[in-house]
């Protein structure tokens, strides 16, 4: 079975959601009553909170990522792997494609914020949960190929879930957003870095299909001189042979 197909349901079924979640906002449909009692269950403003969704900003997430573009362009340029460059590329257009997306969106809906905030539309979807996933989900695609143990894998794997999630929080007990904008965003994420792991998983077998076995390396071909080697050799031994067959008692 092809990675496409396994990966089907995180592609379809995030697409669907969203899909339905803005069709619900745009025609005002029921699920706009339970989701502002949920916001009103959980929106209760604090310190902690803001601090949390402030690790949804720009400012703080982008740099994350290009560290991780960067870092992973060194280590693929340096090892010569093939298309060492598509994996950073699509990260980098992934993150470009945020606001492309969201901004748009936004404008279509206009659905207006929380009682918390000032009066407003353009709500939905979250783009602090959108920057926050993406960038924090893409470094860890990025990095993880790179990593030698399933320990630093799995650690990796585990800051990523806990900051998207912390940011994801902090919007809603904040008051910034409904819950809904955050879940559509998700939703989104979902389908964007499902994509792109499908490019990473493609460049990395790509990579080990084209890597050189050790005796298929640029120091394995006979070079002139070693082809030389044994005619030296063989020369040698028949100077030496010679030598002794001319001294030997049968000879005088």
């Amino acid at each position: 079975m092809s990675t496409v197909v396994r990966r089907a349901p995180l592609l379809v079924l995030p697409a669907v959601l969203l899909v339905l979640s803005t069709w619900q906002v745009v025609a005002h449909g029921p699920l706009l009553r339970l989701d502002a009692r949920l916001s009103r269950a959980l929106a209760h403003p604090d310190r902690f909170s803001e601090i949390l969704s402030d690790l949804g900003n720009a400012q703080v997430a982008v740099p994350v990522l290009l560290v991780a573009i960067g870092y992973v362009l060194w280590r693929g340029r340096r090892g010569g792997a093939p298309r060492w460059w598509l994996p950073p590329l699509g990260a980098f257009v992934l993150m470009a494609l945020v606001p492309a997306i969201i901004v748009p969106l936004k404008d279509w809906t206009a659905r207006p914020g929380t009682p918390v905030v000032p009066p407003a539309v353009g709500y939905f979807p979250s783009g602090h949960t959108a920057t926050a996933a993406v960038a924090y989900g893409s470094a860890t695609l990025l990095l993880l190929p790179w990593l030698r143990t399933p320990a630093a894998r799995r650690s990796l794997l585990a800051l990523c879930t806990v900051l998207v999630l912390g940011v994801s929080y902090g919007l809603v007990r904040r008051g910034y957003h409904w819950p809904l904008d955050v879940l559509a965003s998700w939703c989104l994420c979902t389908v964007l870095l499902t994509s792109l792991s499908l490019v990473i998983s493609r460049s990395t077998r790509r990579g080990s299909s084209g890597t050189p076995s050790p005796g298929s390396g640029p120091s394995s071909p006979t070079t002139s001189s070693d082809r030389a080697a044994p005619a030296r050799s063989h020369e040698s031994r028949t100077s030496r042979s010679s030598s002794s067959s001319s001294g030997s008692p049968g000879s005088s």
